[in-house]
């Protein structure tokens, strides 16, 4: 069983790794320690197969542990924000207010409590469904759908207040 897993998600590792990537970063805002944290989430992930007790759920283990380690990452005080690569964009896109209007929603969501932030990038920027994050976050429905709601609150008001 813990062969046949561990090759489940190697193989679900190597097709996702542009994804991973990006939930890394999403958390970290730094290119090195993102791919720190897959290369953790990955070892880590690889150390305890045989936690994985049903080979249909790798996609949610891993996003537990990958997510876990990045907001481990994200709380350490040893990185460094990496704006210029979103500065250069707004400067060589010529549909500049959609860049500006997309760092808007990218900055209210950073600013999100750790908890309403999973929710949020699970849901919108990965597409998962709300039993998945409950699954990956081990929480029930209701609150995954409570967070939702918070965080997509705390998101309108915060744009309307840049907007003002």
């Amino acid at each position: 069983m813990a062969h046949v897993a561990r090759e489940v998600l190697i193989e679900y590792v190597k097709e996702n790794q542009e994804k991973l990537y990006r939930i890394a970063y999403t958390y970290t805002k730094n290119q090195e320690i993102a791919l720190d944290v897959v290369q953790e989430a990955i070892t880590k992930s690889l150390g305890n197969i045989n936690q994985l007790r049903n080979e249909e759920y790798v996609k949610s283990w891993f996003y537990r542990i990958l997510i876990n380690e990045a907001i481990k990452a994200s709380k350490s005080n040893i990185y460094f924000v990496e704006y210029n690569s979103v500065e250069n964009e707004i400067h060589s896109n010529s549909h500049e207010n959609e860049v500006v209007e997309k760092l808007d929603i990218y900055k209210a969501v950073q600013r999100l409590d750790e908890k309403l932030k999973t929710v949020i990038i699970l849901r919108f920027f990965e597409d998962l469904k709300i039993e998945e994050i409950a699954y990956i976050t081990k929480t029930n429905l209701n609150t995954v759908k409570s967070r939702l709601y918070k965080g997509m609150e705390e998101i309108r008001k915060s744009i309307e207040r840049r907007n003002i």
